[in-house]
């Protein structure tokens, strides 16, 4: 006599079938912060472009918008805690000690999760840059929390969760991630990725203070002199307002000069495709795209480059993209809103000699205004 035949047991549940739902004790978690960088008194630009990206979160989740703001007793933590409210905090929370005066990761982690423990916040944003990233990631792991590092798109699920989006594989995908069962909701952006709001005037707001609680002799971390890095002004791509940039379609590195010389008759910086610092011919700084410098200018000229989606992102807030690429079918000409199907090793030498003969330095000016 057969057996029954039995029922296939059910497939084992994926990460994509777990229910955004909350544990209780982590319900009571609100608001969205945003993490204000400063060093020596300078407050990094990613904070504000973060809070304008904040504001909108906290709108769409009808709560509040809060500054962290963290670093040395006096007029320079204070007037970073004013400045917030002039780019949308309803309050700031400031943690204050001279012992902040220097980032070690040891005291900001401990300001940053105490804090963090106290109020408890739904959403907490920082900026990808070299201390950001460090913050971050101790502050995630302490609170055994999620993060999302590198996002090009924030936005809130209709269940109220944050939907942080950024390239994967290699810069191949984009993939959003989501924080399901922990909280805060981390994630960490860019400079350049997210448009800078508007400054409006606001008087200051309600601050709240909190304690640091330690001493130096709980810091195992000692600051013994600090150097400024000569090299940091070398390439402000960044924060330029005209760039022209190369990629692998020139063919040598001699033809790249055709790149530097177009940007010198602008007055523009220039830039790379990550393949040409790979094959070493042009410097790390240079390069632009997710896994280089994010960029925002008013005028982008991208010459031989393919337009692959880790460039992308790495361009695509600019104002104006013009794209040089003897392949038609090339992906860049998917988002630029100029396209020349042309050798760009023949277009280069031209456009510099017509903007050479027809610009002034105070035509270079008006071109980036």
């Amino acid at each position: 006599m057969s057996e029954p035949i039995k029922a296939p047991a059910p497939a084992a549940a994926g990460r994509a079938a777990t229910k955004k739902e909350l544990p209780e004790h982590f319900k009571g978690y609100k608001h969205v912060w945003v993490f204000i960088e400063q060093e020596r008194g300078l407050v990094h630009p990613v904070s504000w472009e973060l809070m304008g990206a904040g504001r909108q979160l906290a709108d769409k989740l009808q709560v509040e918008l809060a500054a962290v703001v963290v670093g040395p007793e006096g007029e320079a933590t204070r007037q970073a805690a004013a400045e917030a409210f002039c780019y949308g905090a309803d309050l700031a929370y400031v943690v204050a000690d001279d012992l902040l005066a220097d980032y070690r990761n040891e005291s900001y982690t401990k300001a940053l999760t105490d804090v963090v423990n106290t109020y408890k916040p739904e959403i907490l944003l920082l900026g990808a840059t070299t201390l950001g990233r460090d913050l971050a990631g101790s502050v995630a792991t302490t609170l055994l929390t999620g993060l999302t590092a590198d996002c090009t798109a924030l936005d809130v699920d209709t269940d109220g969760s944050l939907a942080a989006t950024r390239p994967t594989f290699g810069g191949s995908l984009m993939c959003t991630i989501y924080t399901l069962n922990y909280r805060p909701q981390m994630a960490t952006v860019r400079p350049r990725v997210m448009q800078m709001p508007d400054r409006v005037e606001r008087p200051v707001g309600r601050i709240v203070s909190h304690p640091l609680g330690l001493i130096e002799a709980d810091i195992v971390t000692k600051v013994l002199s600090f150097l400024p890095d000569r090299e940091s002004a070398n390439s402000n791509l960044a924060f330029a307002d005209v760039v022209v940039a190369g990629g692998l379609g020139l063919g040598s590195p001699e033809n790249f000069q055709l790149v530097r010389q177009l940007a010198a008759v602008l007055g523009a910086e220039y830039g790379c495709s990550r393949p040409l610092v790979q094959k070493g011919w042009v410097t790390s700084d240079r390069q632009i795209g997710q896994t280089g410098k994010t960029i925002r200018p008013k005028l982008y000229i991208a010459a031989g480059i393919s337009g692959a989606i880790q460039h992308r992102v790495g361009v695509e807030g600019a104002d104006m993209i013009v794209a040089i690429n003897t392949d038609r079918n090339a992906p860049i000409f998917e988002f630029a809103h100029i396209g020349i199907v042309t050798d760009a090793i023949r277009l280069l030498p031209a456009l510099t000699e017509a903007f050479r003969a027809r610009l002034s330095p105070h035509s270079r000016d008006r071109l980036a205004s």
